[in-house]
């Protein structure tokens, strides 16, 4: 009996380190969970901050862009902005630049293929074919 007893005293203290170890990776998971939602908050605030300016350049691009000849002044213009948002607000302020930029396209091509009855599919293959057209000064 003494020989059943001992290993059911180690079974049970297996079992204990298995429940702390267990207790402790929960713990850890939940501080690593706090502090990612305290990352995200300091980068949603960082983000709101400058998300006016961006959204007031993001709408300078498009009037200056829009209607322009020769085409070619498209991307040079473009290329202009995101060097300057980059050099003021960093990657942050490029990614809420494309986030602008990706919005109001999205919108404008659902609003066109409801206008003109055809497809989101169909504008979007036709506006893929214009990559050929472009000169990447190859």
């Amino acid at each position: 009996m003494d020989g059943d007893e001992g290993k059911d005293g180690a079974r049970d203290e297996n079992r204990e380190d298995e429940n702390r170890e267990d207790e402790n990776r929960e713990d850890e998971n939940r501080e690593d969970e706090n502090r990612e939602d305290e990352n995200r908050e300091d980068e949603d605030g960082r983000l709101g901050v400058m998300a006016p300016d961006i959204v007031r350049i993001s709408m300078t691009l498009l009037r200056r862009v829009v209607g322009a000849y020769p085409e070619e002044r498209i991307p040079q213009e473009a290329m202009a902005v995101s060097d300057e948002v980059l050099e003021k607000y960093g990657t942050e302020g490029l990614r809420i630049l494309v986030m602008c930029l990706t919005a109001y396209a999205a919108v404008e091509i659902e609003r066109n293929a409801q206008m003109s009855g055809r497809t989101l599919e169909s504008l979007l293959d036709e506006m893929d074919l214009t990559r050929f057209e472009i000169d990447y000064g190859e």
